[in-house]
């Protein structure tokens, strides 16, 4: 069958975060940036030290040359030396051996250690940092001999812009690229959850959608749709027996009590079989009704009534299952309430849904014990309506809050009370049709009955 494709929900940063995609472009991405920011800071590394190991040979030649000289010579040298340096990128200084200066283009103020360059900040009289080697001459003088080094610096802060410049480009258009990247399998992945929804509502004739990419999405969503052809398959096998057998089985029981009852209609009859004759049809009663609910039940499940839908007045089910069942609760005397604001209507089927709560509120009058309580209230969760009835019975233990849904399932405190078993089962298969919800809690005393009448599919109680 041809996949129906729905339209995708909102998409939230959240839900991209959270994808595989994301994630890996992301990781993939840091690799990468990191990768460039360790070739930068190689080549920035090897031409820096490059330049300044070309900058200390420079100095080393120029102070072995000026140490050469004679000793009185020295002082008209260096400034033949700062004279001729037309780039202005070399400097001089010479003090006596008591710390005088004698000469020079700077003024050094720190104490340096001998033959060993360093690097000195603009400062004594400069605008620039240099590269400075201080030596001792024969005389016991002392040379300090320097050089510009802007180009090394300039070249360390052109290189400290790009690593940061090219770090940041980079991590937004890997950011940029993992959310790009990261839509379109989120947007199939968000079509596969409606579709999952709408499946697990009943709906086995839809299919999970295919993009005809052949990539991991289709496989997974092929597989699930092959799955979901043969479940329906199965079900409906199921369902078609179970159904032919209700329905088979009704007419001849029915033929069966209708003779029961012209048997028991006889002049003359004896007393014990009028007994046997009564017994006997109370029982094709209770048989009839069961397989009348279940007949319901699969009527609900098949989701065939949601063409009727329509805007419903919860408040008005409220108030006429109030009106309906007040006399029942003062037989017994039973105080039954009613509490119900005026909300805005549910789409959904009136009748179906009358049926629902008035179920529950007769499983409330059924098994509270005289001169207890019954609540019925409407109100609105944050969410949307919420019907609540509450009764002061013997409650359901928390593994059978459950259980209950489940097809003749009785609790423990219903051994003594009539009922097929079925009455909650017709209850869950109305809500999960309309797509709301069913949950039990405690009442301390009793029990709480919540049918959530909004969309609500993940809270929905298990069938």
């Amino acid at each position: 069958m041809t996949a129906r494709f729905m339209l995708s929900e909102r998409l939230r940063i959240q839900d991209i975060r959270n994808t595989s995609t994301f994630r890996l472009t992301i990781m993939f991405g840091l690799v990468f940036t990191i990768g460039v920011a360790v070739l930068l800071g190689v080549i920035y590394g090897l031409s820096a030290r490059e330049l300044t190991l070309r900058s200390d040979r420079i100095l080393r030649l120029e102070a072995l040359m000026l140490e050469a000289a004679p000793p009185g010579s020295l002082p008209d040298l260096i400034r033949n030396e700062i004279a001729r340096s037309a780039s202005g990128q070399n400097y001089f200084e010479l003090r006596s051996d008591t710390g005088d200066r004698v000469v020079g283009n700077i003024e050094v103020s720190e104490d340096l250690p001998l033959d060993r360059p360093v690097e000195i900040a603009p400062g004594h009289g400069l605008d620039v940092p240099i590269r400075l080697l201080a030596v001792r001459t024969r005389s016991e003088e002392t040379l300090f001999v320097g050089r510009d080094i802007s180009v090394v610096l300039d070249l360390r802060n052109r290189v400290l812009t790009i690593l940061v410049g090219s770090g940041l480009a980079t991590a937004i258009a890997v950011l940029i690229s993992g959310i790009l990247l990261s839509l379109a399998p989120l947007r199939r992945v968000r079509d596969m959850q409606q579709a999952s929804r709408s499946i697990a509502a009943g709906n086995l004739d839809m299919r999970m959608p295919l993009m005809g990419r052949g990539d991991e999405l289709d496989l997974f969503a092929g597989t699930v749709n092959t799955m979901v052809e043969e479940v329906g398959r199965v079900i409906a096998q199921v369902k078609g027996v179970t159904d032919a057998i209700a329905h088979d089985l009704r007419t001849p029981l029915t033929r069966v009590r209708s003779q029961l009852y012209r048997a028991h209609q006889v002049p003359g009859i004896v007393s014990p079989a009028t007994a046997m004759i009564e017994a006997a049809t109370v029982d094709l009663d209770i048989v009839l009704d069961r397989f009348a609910a279940l007949l319901r039940i699969s009527e609900l499940e098949a989701g065939s009534g949601r063409a009727g839908f329509g805007p419903v007045d919860l408040a008005h089910i409220v108030a006429s299952i109030h009106d309906l069942y007040e006399p029942l609760a003062d037989e017994r005397s039973i105080v039954f309430e009613a509490d119900h604001a005026r909300l805005d209507q549910v789409l959904g089927d009136d009748k179906l849904l009358f049926e629902a709560v008035s179920n529950l509120v007769d499983n409330a009058i059924k098994f509270t014990p005289i001169g207890g309580r019954v609540g019925i209230a409407l109100r609105d969760d944050g969410h949307g309506p919420v019907i609540e009835v509450r009764d002061d019975g013997p409650g359901l233990a928390e593994d059978e809050k459950h259980a209950v849904l489940r097809r003749f399932h009785r609790g423990a405190a219903a051994v003594d009370v009539p009922g097929s078993g079925l009455g909650l089962s017709i209850v869950s298969a109305i809500m999960h049709l309309h797509g709301f919800a069913l949950d039990f809690a405690d009442g301390e005393p009793g029990l709480i009955a919540r049918l959530c009448c909004h969309e609500n599919r993940g809270a929905t109680a298990e069938q």
